[in-house]
């Protein structure tokens, strides 16, 4: 049964081989995934986006972010996703953004909504909208078990990552790595103390986007740390991210929230490189302690579990990956699910007609 799938992307980041948020991660793979097995995609995001389908664009907010300004885009992205149901004929929507609630299409055609957030973050009614064929899911079983107040919640589907498109070989060096949004609740600061500790090196890459509260926490918390061996890189292509992955003697994830997955653990595992992470969320789950990686509860931990990574076996951590975290495995999940969710909206559509 061939497919036509809207995918709705976050109103404030874009959709590529090189975004940041894992939302956007997770729908560039579905959407190259949909193409390349002959369906049709149809992806709202903004502007500057590459998908491998058709793009249904919505103008990209320049400047300060803010939930206001997040909320002031809800519209256009309404009006972007009524364009694309009157241009195409489309089975499924998939809803990606992290504020989905905010513009869910008119009852009619099946939605499914992807949870990328701790639970905890969603605000009161969101997990319960007042739309009809209307499903959600999680990305991790732990998050999944949080999600006690969500409606029509189904099985969660484990994030995955391209495992073999990361495969890479690289002397391993003896620094450590973070990558991600730079923010308060991903906790880089203490990646950072963690390192002058063990007195080893840190890159940290990624990006700082214009929130007040990310661009002050940068200033003050993250740039006074900084000396010749911790140092901050900025945001990396898709390239450059394989290439330190694989050559690291560790990926730290020192996030102070609920991970609902961590795609970039995933990631380092499928290039070969140990995880030292705070047993937060899902990581507990992801990393297996002592094998492809070290969950630690306090930043003395941190530090030695980071001197010790260098002991750990790359080959066993490919190996974990390929079997635990392809995304090959999260594909074949979200395609059952379309199928599912297509024969559901074209049953009660020959139903009404009847």
């Amino acid at each position: 049964m061939s497919l036509t799938v809207l995918s709705v992307a976050y109103p404030l980041a874009p959709v590529g081989p090189d975004a940041v948020g894992g939302s956007e991660q997770v729908l560039h793979a579905l959407d190259e995934a949909l193409v390349a097995a002959g369906h049709r995609s149809i992806v709202v995001a903004v502007d500057g986006s590459e998908v491998a389908g058709t793009l249904v664009s919505v103008p990209r907010r320049q400047g300060p972010l803010s939930n206001e300004v997040r909320e002031a885009c809800w519209p256009a992205h309404r009006a972007a996703i009524a364009e694309a149901l009157d241009r195409f004929p489309v089975d499924v929507i998939h809803m990606h953004g992290l504020d989905f609630w905010g513009y869910l299409p008119p009852a009619g055609l099946p939605v499914l909504a992807t949870l990328h957030l701790p639970i905890s973050w969603y605000p009161e009614g969101s997990l319960t909208p007042d739309r009809p064929d209307t499903w959600l899911h999680c990305v991790s079983h732990a998050q999944h078990d949080d999600c006690t107040a969500a409606v029509s919640l189904l099985d969660p589907i484990e994030n995955g990552v391209p495992v073999e498109a990361l495969t890479a070989w690289h002397a391993k060096r003896g620094f450590a790595l973070v990558l991600g949004r730079v923010c308060p609740e991903k906790g880089l600061h203490l990646a950072i103390d963690a390192a002058r500790q063990a007195d080893m090196s840190l890159l940290i890459a990624g990006e700082v986007f214009p929130y007040a509260e990310h661009e002050r926490y940068f200033t003050e918390e993250i740039v006074p740390r900084l000396d010749r061996r911790r140092r901050f890189i900025g945001p990396i292509g898709f390239a450059r991210k394989r290439r330190l992955l694989t050559a690291a003697q560790c990926l730290v994830v020192p996030s102070l929230v609920d991970e609902t997955s961590s795609l970039v653990a995933r990631e380092a595992a499928a290039c070969g490189t140990p995880v030292v992470a705070f047993r937060k969320g899902a990581l507990p789950k992801t990393v297996e302690h002592g094998r492809t990686g070290f969950i630690v509860d306090d930043l003395d931990e941190m530090a030695a579990a980071m001197r010790a990574a260098a002991e750990l076996s790359p080959s066993v951590c490919r190996e974990t990956a390929r079997h635990r975290f392809s995304n090959e495995q999260m594909i074949g999940r979200y395609f059952e699910v379309y199928q599912r969710l297509a024969e559901f909206g074209a049953g009660r559509a020959m139903s009404a007609a009847q």
